[in-house]
């Protein structure tokens, strides 16, 4: 529709050229002075989108930006009635079980550093709340340190052009600089948006608690551009178009949850489940898009014109494999699209899992491992699925990780490391934080010394997995006359070489002694004898012709992580198959 748009135009612009060609005839053949090169207008299809690179020279890098956060009891028609206290206690989950909304208090939010106020920032002079306060974050909600949005009220002032900022705490992530380390670095690649990030030494004053109260030291956050229309507006995108925070969406289709909103089906929380609505909330775009994703009579190739940039995300990609960032295939990214134009585009977000894997060494924990190596961390995403049985799409990818892998240098990697494992470690290691700090400040030191190998060995696991057969579903057993049969789902090859499975059953998730075995089936599916009362574990591995093998996806979770191409089940008393389902905390 756009494309026949753009030929009006240039029909109209014809004709116009044509109607008055007979009055500039003389002055086209006389010579008027240099010839001005014009570079062509691209057509549509090229569009890629480009970040303002200006936006981040604005301030020092390195800085640490001190905020001091008041916190009041507000007024129940803001729904800020509640104490700091109770901000603190309950996570997201404490609220969906009690049916309500996430509880707020009111703040005065001043900046300044870390002698006190400076004048001109933010709540300088003010002593009334400028501020609403809430936790943000979805399974870091548990934990004991929060993650804060704190919403400046209109006409009470900005910060840096910001109206709503988002203080990450990652108490989880031993480094505590990652999330800022990643948007630093897409700063560096023209294919990708970034965002603006900062460290914030946080203090906060708790006058809910009683009368005296005084600032205390909450440490080290990250604060990250809230990406929205204001955000889009500063990095140049179209602020009246299309952003969704993907939740968790694996682009099905989703017939019955996204729906348009005069659909008597329109379900706003189911919706937001899978996607956050932060733009236009027509959602007709978004379901043609998905339409055609979900329609595999159409090439990906074509889909990847009409509807994405192929540019876009393979780069993405190329990021988030490069980097190890594994908490990305279905979540952690917003999808964006501007008006009058059916193309998509990610946008990266939430980047603290990068880089991880030597740090869980360290914790003794299994994760980020099997499948999530390399590209089949992708593969249950039914577009990125699509995208990675595409000769052109791997091409692309290729091509984008040769591009990061000579733009990653070691040299550019340690200057951000080093400086902010300096800046920060000091930070880390004392008051609160220093309570929750998972690495020894031993082991914070030889985790970031690790940086560039870690490096290096991500681009290995990438280069392995192209070679491995992909990842499948195993489905849960059942009564076959006599005996108990099960079945999976066939693994996809690459290259397309045959493959073959390994099926082993046990009583223990270790499968040190397994009671049950079948090695080179060439069908996805088994039989055994039905057994006696009791939990069981089966795991299934693919095989190819070249012996590159693959785990499948399900995994059965520990406290220290994860059993990879594992599954549980139980039998009853009266021989009935029950499903093993894990339920969070």
């Amino acid at each position: 529709m756009l494309k026949n748009k753009f030929r009006t135009v240039a029909w109209m612009a014809a004709m116009a050229v044509s109607l008055c060609s007979c009055q500039f005839q003389e002055a086209a053949n006389t010579d008027l002075g240099t010839k001005i090169d014009k570079q062509e207008i691209a057509e549509y299809t090229d569009i890629h989108i480009r970040d303002k690179d200006l936006l981040y020279d604005m301030y020092d890098n390195t800085e640490i930006v001190t905020m001091y956060l008041t916190i009041s009891k507000g007024n129940e028609g803001e729904g800020t009635n509640h104490t700091w206290e109770e901000i603190n206690t309950y996570s997201v989950y404490d609220y969906d079980y009690m049916g309500v909304d996430r509880y707020k208090v009111a703040g005065l939010l001043q900046v300044g550093n870390e002698e006190g106020l400076i004048p001109g920032e933010l709540g300088y002079g003010q002593v009334a709340p400028n501020s609403i306060v809430q936790i943000r974050g979805q399974s870091s909600s548990r934990n004991p340190q929060k993650n804060y949005k704190i919403a400046v009220k209109d006409n009470k002032g900005d910060w840096r052009g910001q109206t709503t900022i988002a203080l990450n705490k990652h108490m989880g992530e031993g480094l505590r600089f990652r999330n800022k380390l990643a948007y630093d670095l897409l700063t560096h690649v023209d294919e990708l948006m970034s965002l603006r990030t900062t460290f914030v030494h946080l203090y906060v004053k708790d006058t809910t608690a009683g009368p005296g109260a005084k600032f205390e030291d909450y440490g080290i956050y990250t604060q990250v551009e809230q990406l929205n229309k204001t955000a889009l507006k500063a990095h140049g995108l179209d602020n009246r178009g299309h952003l969704y925070k993907v939740n968790y969406c694996e682009f099905y289709r989703y017939e019955d949850i996204i729906v348009l909103k005069d659909d008597p089906r329109y379900d706003l929380k189911k919706f937001e489940e899978i996607l956050e609505v932060k733009g236009d909330d027509d959602h007709s775009k978004l379901i043609r898009m998905l339409e055609k994703v979900n329609d595999f009579s159409i090439p990906i190739e074509e889909v990847l014109e009409e509807h994405f940039d192929i540019e876009n995300v393979a780069y993405w990609m190329a990021f988030n494999l490069i980097l190890g960032n594994v908490d990305t295939q279905s979540r952690n990214f917003y999808i964006y699209s501007p008006q009058n134009t059916e193309r998509w585009y990610i946008y990266p977000w939430d980047n603290d899992a990068m880089m991880r894997r030597l740090e869980y060494q360290y914790l003794g924990r299994v994760d980020y491992e099997a499948w999530e190596s390399g590209i089949s961390n992708y593969w249950g995403n039914v577009l990125f699925q699509r995208c990675l049985k595409s000769e052109t799409f791997r091409q692309a990818l290729d091509d984008a990780m040769q591009d990061l892998r000579q733009l990653f240098t070691p040299e550019l990697i340690n200057s951000y490391v080093e400086t902010y494992a300096t800046l920060l470690k000091p930070l880390v290691y004392r008051g609160r934080d220093m309570l929750n700090a998972p690495l020894t400040p031993a082991e914070y030191d030889l985790v970031v010394a690790g940086f560039n190998d870690e490096l290096k060995d991500n681009y290995k696991r990438y280069e392995d997995s192209l070679k491995k057969p992909m990842p499948f579903y195993i489905g849960n057993p059942y009564e076959d006359g006599e005996k108990y049969t099960v079945e999976w789902e066939g693994s996809y090859d690459l290259q397309g070489e045959d493959v073959t499975y390994t099926f082993e059953l046990d009583t223990e998730y270790g499968f040190r002694d397994p009671i049950f075995v079948a090695t080179d089936l060439d069908i996805p599916t088994v039989s055994f004898d039905k057994l006696p009362a009791g939990q069981y574990f089966m795991r299934v591995e693919a095989t190819n012709e070249s012996g590159q093998s693959q785990y499948a996806f399900d995994y059965y979770r520990l406290d220290l992580g994860k059993i990879y191409g594992t599954k549980s089940f139980f039998v009853d008393e009266d021989g009935n198959i029950v499903e093993d389902v894990y339920v969070e905390d």
